[in-house]
């Protein structure tokens, strides 16, 4: 084995200032690198502006870009923010007032929201109180028709848009006896059977939020029902969903809603042997009040 030389030292490097400034060895060229083609568009972004659906986010690495994940970090947060918020049945009853509609205030038999998500059968029944309160409010004819709006999983939809599909509906149902409004705290769908039951309304109208999605956590679900009484199932119901300013606008659920009642009561039934086909009349028909 060869022994190193201590007094061997390597040629001093050429700073790289002096680099750029080297000249052009002559009769060569540089090479010619072809240039870097554009990101081709994926198809699906396209669908983007027509949908608020999380499509063609991209990715970085082997992870979404940081501006999705933190789109999707928010509207997760948003949702759970819409299950927890507390609902103000006062502020919607002063609405009513404005439209001289007398509202009630009920509660269900899950005392607390804790209890609510943890125990569903609760949501759907109503609270000795309530019940009472119920049945000492005397009508002087029973309601061909009764609003009930509830908070549901999401208590901002229908503090955003129950009012005025009430407002719309109600225009377009002149003749029509209509019950007080109940507002039903810590309510379920099927709370509507016994507040229609006891009352004895011909049919209900269930306005209540509906589960938050990632993209929707103010939606509202509008529940019709023909002679509600308890017991009643999901598929003698007929529902309107997505009840918001990006999805279904209250016009529109007011003018379906009309559909159904009048044929509800016509054909003194509801739920799957009811059919919307509303989309098939002239809008004309649809603007002209059920008979």
């Amino acid at each position: 084995m060869s022994e190193l030389n201590p007094e061997r030292t390597s040629p001093p490097s050429q700073p790289l200032s002096d680099l750029s400034s080297r000249p052009e060895r002559s009769g060569v060229e540089r090479p010619a690198f072809p240039a870097i083609p554009a990101r081709e568009t994926h198809p699906l972004t396209q669908l983007r502006q027509f949908t608020p659906a999380r499509i063609a986010l991209g990715r970085t690495g082997n992870s979404l870009p940081t501006k999705e994940l933190l789109e999707f970090g928010a509207a997760h947060a948003m949702a759970r923010d819409a299950v927890h918020a507390a609902f103000h049945p006062n502020h919607i009853a002063e609405q009513l007032a404005a439209m001289n509609l007398e509202s009630i205030e009920v509660h269900s038999a899950a005392k607390d929201r804790a209890t609510y998500l943890r125990r569903p059968d609760l949501g759907r029944r109503l609270d000795e109180p309530s019940r009472e309160l119920l049945a000492e409010h005397k009508l002087p004819i029973k309601p061909e028709l009764l609003f009930i709006v509830g908070d549901g999983l999401s208590a901002i939809a229908p503090e955003r848009y129950a009012v005025a599909v009430v407002q719309a509906t109600r225009e377009r149902l002149e003749g029509w006896n209509l019950g007080p409004v109940v507002l039903a705290e810590q309510a379920r769908v099927a709370l509507g059977d016994e507040v229609g039951e006891i009352l004895g309304a011909e049919i209900t109208v269930m306005l209540i939020g509906e589960r938050p999605g990632l993209s929707s956590p103010d939606s509202l679900g509008i529940y019709l029902t023909y002679n509600p009484k308890l017991g009643r199932n999901d598929a003698e119901r007929n529902c309107i969903s997505n009840v918001r300013d990006e999805g279904v606008s209250p016009e529109q659920a007011a003018r379906t809603l009309c559909y159904l009642v009048a044929n509800s009561r016509k054909l003194k039934l509801s739920g799957v042997n009811l059919k919307d086909e509303s989309d098939k009349l002239p809008r004309e028909l649809l603007s002209q009040p059920p008979s």
